[in-house]
């Protein structure tokens, strides 16, 4: 009987033992925050900031440490508690958010050759007198994975990436924000840009599920049924959604064979053939009469600037990638996928899809070298410290595209967060929606946002809460000056009308 007791005792103490080994084992790293005083001139108006960039300690529901979240935050010197604040973001899934934070909302702006390539160094950074700065304090965002965020104690990388993972982390990281900085009562904002506006849909959601409403979500560049952007099998939905912007690309490119002086006009014109001539088209699939077939390719062929020839030979069905290769192949250039105003060398006449995006490359070493310039010289951000412009780098990157607010039936359905969107909006009749969408944006095309706000099912009162805007630019439209102006113009009106 000793015996068995002292048996008994020995394996309780290993256990105790070895929980406690187990639980030494886990490392919380300690957050790092580096304070700098900052400015912006506005209307010939000093605007004196507080500058903090680093990270913080991310807590889940039950008040562990999950991660090290990085953020760079901008707040007026001496403000009200009352002055509204901006959460910000970029998208990817798996960006950081230096584009937004460099291209159009902080206090420095970094200039770019548009729609040109940049020069290599120096990169011109300069005051960005169209920055939000003068009406809201501004948070910058770095997802787990991106920028300076990485999981810590128990938690791991896998946690944080997938559509669900994300919008609980975003949401958790803005809400210990909001309390910790004594934020809570102030009007609160979202601003997201590409998969930044996928993911605002199911945090605006599950932020107003744990008592937080917003005022109001900006979204740039938006995209929500990622059926628009997808080209599966036997589903026109994408073919149907992209073919307004390769007309307005045609336009743009002086390809079009009926070309109105005015782009809107025109493009009023090829929605009215896209809904009552080519969705009929191909619905019908092989049942079309070869003499329509016929009579619709040359339609689009008026209006992209591809020759009838082609769009027979695509079954009227052209994709992204064959479009940008497709439309300058006889003076051997390509256009972009971001912004579809640029165009690069062709690397191959005989390729059907593009080998590269000419936008991309025309800005990307100006805007990811100023940043890191930008976020360790002048915001002082420790040089140990490695920022992580994209979790596409990190081995192992893999996202989760299930999502509790849709049925899927399978692993390859496209995900749609419209429904959260949606369901936000009904619950809270106050919350309003600004979305700005570029006519020449190739990657999130205008066309499938209207499709889809179209497809709401909302109220039309509430319908009235969702605001259009437009840009003859692409997906990044602030680095085109007309347009950086316009978007000022059009988020500081948004936000004084959600704080009257």
């Amino acid at each position: 009987m000793k015996k068995s007791i002292l048996l008994i005792f020995s394996i309780c103490c290993c256990l105790l033992l070895n929980a406690q080994e187990d639980k030494a084992a886990v490392v919380v790293l300690p957050a790092e925050v580096s304070t700098t005083d900052q400015q912006v001139t506005i209307n010939g108006k000093n605007i004196p900031l507080t500058a903090k960039a680093g990270t913080m300690q991310l807590r889940d529901e039950n008040n562990e440490v999950i991660a090290l979240f990085g953020f760079t935050s901008y707040v007026q010197k001496n403000g009200t508690p009352d002055r509204p604040i901006v959460f910000a973001y970029n998208g990817g899934p798996g960006s950081s958010s230096f584009w937004l934070h460099m291209g159009v909302l902080g206090p420095k702006r970094i200039v770019v050759n548009d729609p040109d390539f940049t020069a290599a160094a120096p990169y011109p950074l300069v005051n960005n007198e169209y920055s939000i700065l003068d009406i809201a304090d501004l948070v910058m965002i770095d997802p787990v994975g991106t920028g300076l965020s990485i999981p810590t104690g128990k938690a791991e990388f896998k946690d944080f990436w997938g559509v669900d993972q994300d919008i609980r982390s975003i949401s958790l990281f803005i809400t210990q924000y909001l309390i910790e900085n004594d934020r809570l009562n102030s009007p609160k904002f979202l601003l997201g840009e590409s998969y930044g506006t996928f993911r605002n849909a199911g945090v605006m959601k599950h932020l107003l599920s744990q008592g937080i409403a917003m005022n109001g979500v900006i979204m740039v560049s938006a995209v929500f049924d990622l059926r628009t952007l997808l080209f599966p099998p036997n589903d026109d939905m994408p073919y149907i959604a992209h073919f307004p912007t390769y007309a307005a690309t045609a336009w743009y490119h002086k390809k079009s064979l009926t070309r109105h002086g005015d782009l809107e006009l025109f493009l009023e014109e090829v929605r009215k053939f896209t809904v009552e001539e080519y969705v009929p088209a191909l619905f019908l699939g092989d049942q079309i009469s070869a003499e329509r077939k016929q009579e619709v390719a040359e339609r689009l062929a008026m209006y992209s600037g591809l020759s009838k020839e082609f769009w027979l030979r695509a079954d009227l069905r052209v994709k992204a990638g064959e479009y940008f290769q497709e439309l300058l192949r006889e003076e051997g250039m390509t256009v972009g996928r971001l912004d579809s105003r640029y165009k690069g060398t062709n690397e191959d006449l005989l390729s059907q899809f593009a080998d590269y995006d000419p936008q991309s490359r025309a800005i990307s070493p100006a805007y990811i070298t100023r940043f890191l310039d930008y976020f360790h010289r002048e915001l002082g951000v420790s040089k140990d410290l490695m920022y992580t412009i994209t979790a596409g780098r990190r081995d192992g990157f893999k996202w989760d595209w299930s999502h509790q607010g849709n049925i899927i039936w399978n692993a390859n359905a496209a995900v749609n967060t419209a429904p959260d969107m949606a369901a936000t909006l009904t619950q809270d009749p106050n919350m309003k929606v600004l979305i700005l969408n570029g006519y020449y944006d190739l990657a999130t095309v205008f066309y499938g946002v209207e499709h889809t706000i179209d497809h709401l099912g909302l109220k039309p009162e509430l319908k009235d809460n969702i605001i259009m805007k437009y840009y003859e630019a692409g997906h990044m439209m602030y680095t085109h000056k007309p347009s950086l102006i316009k978007f000022k113009e059009d988020v500081a009106d948004f936000i004084r009308n959600c704080t009257e």
